[in-house]
């Protein structure tokens, strides 16, 4: 089954027929949640159409159907956009290199940023994720990435497959599912990219939580987060995480980690800070 197949059935099979005004009991239900001429008819199209889209016979659809399908399955937004992507692939990746072997270079200035940036860890990731830069700071968050094999320095595969930034994470079950949802909208702007087929493909053989979260078809556009660390120096630290895209090359992300002004944890950055100078 296609992606787009995968997607709707996953979201029809989780709406309750009596949520959408439609009776619960009846004819017996051989399926959990919407049959597909229930979506059908919900999103004033033919049975006939929607069974096509969702069995891969028909790989494309017009704004007005999907817009339909959208809202019969009560979509996100996330998942809206998400459902656009699948159905409408983008014509070429944000990086246009589909095999991920040239990263994207990081300039002087973005070096000097990381740089001057001496209280507040940054991390500079590529659109599959692989960290391609960082400030000192980060390394005395995290560690010393250059140690890293640099196929395994990547963000989502670091917080399942690597034990020092697993153990880390206080609220990692919250972190690791917003993490997988907003892997998949970025594999649907990236179609065909082997780099981020490797990073799925190795996160699905090796981890059961990931296979788990992949299968649920959760899509979300997440930008910024609260985490929750226990670090070995500086004890518990609530860092807000924001993506920042960098103005100047769009296939860059600064990934900042910021405190609130005057917490426990600012104070704790400022020392990280001091200790990674040192």
């Amino acid at each position: 089954m296609s992606e787009l197949g995968a997607f709707l059935k996953s979201k029809r099979a989780a709406i309750a027929p009596e949520s959408v005004g439609l009776p619960a009991v009846g004819n017996p239900r051989r399926v959990s949640g919407l049959r597909r001429e229930e979506v059908a008819q919900l999103a004033t199209m033919s049975v006939d159409h929607y069974t096509r889209l969702e069995q891969g016979r028909v790989t494309t659809a017009s704004d007005s159907v999907l817009n339909g399908i959208a809202t019969a399955l009560r979509l996100t937004d996330a998942e809206r956009a998400y459902l656009h992507i699948l159905a409408q692939p983008p014509v070429r990746s944000r990086s246009a290199d589909a095999d991920g072997a040239g990263r994207p270079a990081v300039g002087p200035l973005l070096r000097d940023l990381l740089e001057a940036m001496k209280d507040v860890p940054v991390l500079v990731i590529d659109p599959r994720g692989d960290i391609v830069a960082w400030n000192d700071i980060a390394v005395a968050l995290y560690f010393d990435f250059a140690e890293m094999p640099a196929r395994e320095r990547n963000m989502i595969r670091m917080l399942f497959l690597e034990p020092r930034v697993r153990g880390m994470h206080r609220n990692w079950d919250e972190v690791a599912a917003v993490s997988v949802a907003r892997l998949r909208m970025s594999v649907g702007l990236m179609p065909g990219d082997r780099r981020m087929a490797e990073v799925v493909s190795e996160l699905l053989d090796r981890d059961p939580d990931f296979r788990r979260w992949w299968g649920g078809h959760e899509v979300r556009a997440t930008d910024s987060f609260r985490k929750s660390f226990d670090h070995p120096v500086a004890g518990r630290l609530l860092l807000d995480w924001q993506a920042l895209t960098v103005a100047a090359d769009p296939d860059l992300t600064m990934i900042v980690f910021t405190a609130p002004p005057g917490s426990a944890t600012a104070d704790s950055l400022r020392m990280l800070g001091s200790w990674a100078a040192g």
